[in-house]
C-alpha cells in the first residue's frame, strides 16, 4: 500500500464530424471502436466515446499530491478525481523548477504533506528526484499532449 498518484489525458470523441456535410461520421470515432474491438457492443446510435490515457505516474510523491489537492480540491483529499487543466500544469512545472534551481524554497513552494502510506516528508535526495522526474514529465506531456485533450488527476492509497 502507499500514495500511487495519476494524471490521465482524456479526450472525447463524436461519431459525427460536423466538418464533413456528405457524411457525417467521423473516421476518428471508428478506428477507436475498432481498435478497442468495441463493435460487437457499442451501436452506430451512440454518440460519442471518452479516450483516457494515463500519461504520468508518481508513487507516495505527497509534495505533488499536495499541490494538487490544495490548489485544484478545495483541500478535500478523498481519493477523487480532479479536473486538471494545461495552465496548472504549466504552474506546477514552474513550482518544481523553482524547487530545482532552488532548494530551500520547497517548503514554501512544494510542501510536503504526511498521510497514511504517504511517504516521507523530509525534503530530501528523494523528495528532489520526484520534482526532476515532475519536471521531465510535464515538459513531455505540455510538448506532445494536444491541446484539445483534457486531464484529470487521481490519487489512491
Amino acid at each position: 500500500m502507499g500514495l500511487d498518484m495519476y494524471l490521465e489525458a482524456r479526450k472525447y470523441v463524436s461519431n459525427y464530424n460536423f466538418e464533413v456535410e456528405r457524411n457525417g461520421e467521423n473516421a476518428q470515432y471508428h478506428s477507436i471502436i475498432q481498435a478497442v474491438n468495441a463493435g460487437d457492443f457499442i451501436t452506430d446510435d451512440v454518440p460519442a466515446v471518452e479516450v483516457k490515457v494515463n500519461v504520468m505516474y508518481w508513487r507516495k510523491s505527497n509534495q505533488i499530491h499536495n499541490w494538487f489537492v490544495q490548489t485544484l480540491a478545495g483541500g478535500k483529499d478523498e481519493c477523487q478525481p480532479i479536473y486538471v487543466e494545461r495552465e496548472n500544469l504549466e504552474t506546477l512545472l514552474e513550482l518544481c523548477k523553482q524547487v530545482a534551481s532552488q532548494p530551500a524554497s520547497a517548503n514554501k513552494a512544494l510542501p510536503t504533506s504526511a498521510g497514511f502510506f504517504f511517504g516521507s516528508t523530509e525534503y530530501d535526495e528523494w523528495y528532489m528526484q520526484d520534482i526532476k522526474r515532475t519536471i521531465k514529465g510535464l515538459e513531455h506531456i505540455l510538448k506532445t499532449v494536444p491541446r484539445d485533450w483534457s486531464f484529470n488527476y487521481q490519487a489512491s492509497w
